[in-house]
């Protein structure tokens, strides 16, 4: 009866071991050497894992880093030492473009701007963008205040305060997400140390413009003939920056007259704005 039993159990047995030596040859044989750099390359990131590199997490941004297929410092998270720590892995150069923070080009605050109706809607930016008039505010252009790059930010550095979004710049990794997410595309991505910036986002003439926000930028061009740098110019009734030439001096927003071209100090924006 016993030879009965042992029988499949040994047999079982013998092929388990035939299997499992077949599996160990051919992944010795099939093998893929990883490339070393990709830990060392990881090792650098910040590891947020926000996948505003376009890669699916500071890993696959790694594989890519280390193959040649994206540049040191395709992460908009990490420092510019960790890009140089990663070129340095790589044996390559990198510029250092300066910090990038996130900007709400909006000073439209609840007691700046007018309100067309009362929403009672989901309260998200992209859905109050498809009610007419792309949300309550009369300023079409404007920031909605409901929310959506609060939500969208991994980070936790934008707040939504006296109904306009404020990006805290000490917190502002840079990822992007928050541009992305604003319907109004009211955000964009600015050089930390460019500390003049036009808070406004309206197309409108000047007269439509001042109907709906008391702050908003009226395409005056008084900032295009005080910039002694070439700086400033207005494009379709609304400033625009160039910071390349900016030296920050504030000439600018000396002589605006809605005072829509603010200089960053560090102190909060609203407080500025009151």
């Amino acid at each position: 009866m016993w030879v009965k039993l042992m029988f499949p159990v040994l047999s079982l047995g013998g092929l388990s071991f035939i299997f499992g030596a077949g599996l160990s040859l051919a992944s010795k044989k099939f093998a893929v050497e990883k490339d070393p750099r990709v830990d060392e390359v990881r090792e650098a990131l910040p590891g947020a894992n926000c996948g505003a590199c376009g890669y699916p997490g500071c890993d696959g941004l790694a594989a890519a880093i280390a193959k040649g297929e994206a540049p040191a410092n395709a992460c908009p998270v990490a420092n510019s030492e960790a890009h140089k720590a990663i070129a340095e892995v790589m044996g390559t150069v990198v510029e250092d473009t300066g910090r990038m923070v996130a900007f709400v080009k909006c000073s439209g605050t609840c007691d700046k701007t007018q309100v067309k109706y009362e929403y009672y809607g989901v309260k998200d930016c992209n859905k109050a963008a498809m009610a007419p008039g792309k949300g309550n505010k009369k300023c079409s252009y404007g920031c909605m205040g409901f929310g959506s790059c609060v939500r969208a930010c991994p980070f936790g550095a934008i707040t939504i305060q006296n109904g306009i979004a404020v990006v805290n710049e000490e917190i502002c990794t840079g990822c992007t997400k928050c541009v992305a997410s604003c319907p109004n595309k009211i955000i964009e991505m600015v050089p930390e140390k460019a500390r003049v910036r036009v808070a406004c986002n309206s197309l409108d003439k000047g007269k439509d413009t001042k109907a709906a926000c008391s702050i908003g930028c009226i395409g005056c061009k008084l900032c295009v003939k005080a910039c002694e740098y070439d700086a400033i110019a207005v494009n379709d009734n609304l400033s625009h920056i160039d910071y390349s030439k900016c030296t920050n001096c504030g000439k600018c927003a000396t002589v605006c007259p809605v005072k829509v071209i603010e200089v960053l100090d560090g102190e909060v924006r609203l407080a500025k704005q009151a």
